[in-house]
């Protein structure tokens, strides 16, 4: 059975030049807290020159629950490697992953569930 796994990466932007800060405030729109998904390629979110800090949101798919946290530190690698790309520094990179599967639904799932069923 796959498994729809969920992983967000936080970490902290490490002192970012004017320009580097200037750049990200400038590409902010496209990074809105207000609007954040799960996608393969993962979503980075973040709210400059307020807070430091950054998310990227993951969507992966596992096979086996023992694979969950092997994609959590592909995730996390995944979000090194994008800011390495692009020169930005970063710090204090964690993730947590959620397996979709285990996430109790709500009266309004069980409801859609049940159309399916």
């Amino acid at each position: 059975m796959s498994r729809t796994v969920r992983v967000t990466v936080r970490g902290a932007f490490d002192k970012l030049s004017a320009g580097q800060q200037a750049e990200l405030v400038a590409e902010q729109e496209q990074h809105t807290l207000h609007h954040t998904e799960y996608t393969a390629d993962g979503y980075l979110a973040y709210d400059l020159p307020g807070r430091p800090f950054f998310t990227f949101r993951f969507l992966a798919e596992a096979q086996q629950e023992d694979e969950i946290p092997l994609l959590a530190l592909e995730a996390e690698e995944k979000a090194a490697a994008w800011m390495a790309q692009r020169g930005y520094p970063v710090k204090n990179l964690t993730s947590q992953s959620v397996d979709m599967s285990e996430v109790p639904l709500g009266k309004r799932g069980r409801r859609e569930a049940d159309k399916r069923a």
